[in-house]
């Protein structure tokens, strides 16, 4: 049986390795086999039900200032694999290689099954924040309702990566993708549905930052990860309640996320 202290050592096991994957990928090593093997097994542990009790009473010592600063190290370290295993596998996918990692399976299970929260329709306009390299959202948004989908993103190497794999896998879909940020795109006031992808950091600023710049019945869909969900994504925080209200919380106990939606407070 898993204890705290076990958990924990698993914990620093899998950071140690999330570590030397990214030097070797920042080295310019092809270590695509290595990074789908530790992001597959971590997503398996991540979601392991008996793991996220035990987890509960790992939290009570946050106090202790080596295993916090860890723990916040983790979840960046996972999110900057996931950021480089979609770079990859977005060139898998250009190269005729299709390799998919568990992570990446789960990722397309929680695009299924929040979608139909979202009320997304084919006149819908649908901005995601966060695109990477391998935009599933738009591709699977704009294959089932026809919407029109613009994922942005700061990267401009996943931008170029994103858009062959858009040019490949959406034909005849309504897709862009933009390297730009939320106040220079124009598709911003005129979107009806906005997503944001689990692993920015910055997002509920940036949500922050949404309210002037959209329409008032913007439905934001907000990925998310708590209790030990929060190593592979940002946790909720609290909003400003004169900003935005939750209306809905969409849990997902065998998916990598869950959301919460979000509309303007009236």
């Amino acid at each position: 049986m898993t204890t705290p202290a076990m958990l924990i050592q698993h914990l620093e096991a899998f950071l140690s390795e999330f570590r030397e994957l990214n030097m070797s990928y920042d080295q310019h090593a092809n270590n695509y086999s290595e990074m789908e093997k530790t992001i597959g097994e971590f997503t398996a542990f991540v979601l392991n039900q008996q793991n996220e009790e035990i987890w509960k009473q790992v939290e009570s010592q946050f106090n202790n200032n080596k295993l916090a600063r860890n723990i916040a190290e983790l979840r960046e370290q996972s999110a900057y694999c996931v950021w480089a295993m979609e770079k990859y596998r977005a060139m898998e996918l250009l190269l005729n290689r299709q390799g998919i990692a568990e992570y990446f399976n789960n990722i397309e299970a929680c695009i299924a099954s929040e979608f139909g929260r979202f009320e997304i329709t084919t006149g819908s306009k649908v901005l995601l924040i966060g695109a990477g390299a391998f935009p599933m959202t738009p591709l699977l948004i704009a294959r089932k309702t026809g919407a029109e989908v613009v994922g942005i993103d700061i990267d401009p190497e996943a931008v170029g990566l994103a858009r062959n794999v858009v040019s490949l896998l959406g034909q005849n879909s309504s897709i862009r993708i933009e390297n730009t940020t939320i106040d220079q795109l124009d598709f911003t006031q005129r979107a009806t549905h906005i997503v944001f992808a689990s692993t920015i950091k910055e997002k509920f600023e940036l949500l922050q930052q949404l309210h002037p710049l959209t329409n008032g019945d913007i439905v934001v869909a907000m990925r998310y990860g708590n209790g030990l969900k929060s190593l592979f994504n940002y946790p909720l925080q609290a909003v400003d309640s004169l900003l935005w209200r939750i209306v809905n919380r969409v849990q997902q106990p065998g998916n990598v996320f869950d959301v919460a939606i979000y509309k303007k407070e009236a």
